[in-house]
């Protein structure tokens, strides 16, 4: 009789979560890190597949983390489900489910923040100011934790990618960050815990965002200006019903900042707000040879 019980632990406690790798370690495994808040989805689930696929253990944090939201967002409504995220991990094989309150990660004597500077300060860095601080913060606390070999983040939050490579590379951290493509519907909307905010009316509207990426995409490899057509799309999503464009900018896909020509590898990054839903993609571009 197969028994309806999880094989994945559940981890609250620091201490158990290191007894846990060094365990692993001792039998030379090696262990990747997938750092969550939750709400799984199948972009999650791709960073899970590819931790396993390269590391020997895996380990998904969850964690709705506070110190990355800023008065008045959605932290109190971030949608939650712990009981379907395990049952979720538990099917693809996680070894480790670690979710921490919110006390375990921030005592009440907590008073350190750690800063990434320049990558960090534009785009939804400059709307969202206190941010990526509280990402690098929570970030740096879950590799010094868990100790992984590798931590998986995906691409379509591409700005704190870029954030945490940049943390990682200065404080020379010795873990290997690796960037997982963007997983999309099938009309190109990338999925995000915060579609569910989506009415149905604003759901049909809301690929227009990853079309006009590649629209502009598109248009700067054949010579396309690139601060024109960042214009040119802030409008087009304006027309089509989102309610505010937070950016939408050709950027150099190392530093973020903004192109006023085409020169090497960029990316197209946005951030727009429809309904309730604040909605952020990205694409790379490049271009004429």
């Amino acid at each position: 009789m197969t028994s309806s019980s999880p094989n994945i632990a559940l981890i609250r406690k620091v201490s158990d979560l290191r007894q846990r790798v060094s365990h692993w370690r001792g039998d030379g495994c090696s262990v990747g890190l997938v750092p969550t808040m939750g709400a799984l989805h199948d972009g999650h689930l791709s960073l899970v597949k590819k931790a396993k696929a390269e590391c020997d253990r895996v380990v998904v944090s969850i964690f709705v983390n506070p110190t990355q939201f800023g008065a008045g967002e959605d932290l109190a409504a971030y949608p939650r489900d712990e009981k379907s995220d395990r049952s979720l991990l538990d099917a693809l094989g996680v070894d480790a489910l670690y979710a921490p309150g919110v006390d375990e990660i921030y005592p009440k004597d907590f008073s350190t923040m750690v800063q990434v500077e320049g990558v960090s300060e534009g785009l939804c860095g400059a709307v969202r100011p206190v941010h990526f601080a509280g990402v690098a913060t929570v970030v740096t606390k879950l590799l010094m934790q868990a100790r992984p070999d590798a931590a998986y983040f995906g691409e379509k939050d591409y700005q704190q990618l870029c954030v945490i490579k940049r943390l990682v590379c200065d404080l020379d951290m010795d873990v290997r960050i690796v960037g997982v493509p963007t997983v999309r519907e099938a009309d190109g909307l990338a999925l995000s815990s915060r579609n569910a905010y989506l009415k149905k009316s604003e759901r049909l509207i809301a690929p227009v965002l990853y079309e006009t990426l590649i629209e502009i995409a598109e248009k700067i490899e054949a010579g396309g200006d690139p601060e024109q057509l960042a214009a040119l799309g802030r409008e087009k999503l304006l027309k089509a019903g989102f309610r505010q464009v937070d950016y939408l900018e050709v950027c150099d896909s190392v530093t973020l900042v903004p192109v006023s020509v085409t020169a090497g590898e960029l990316r197209i990054l946005v951030a727009a707000h429809i309904g309730k839903a604040r909605l952020i993609d990205n694409v790379p571009a490049k271009g004429p040879a």
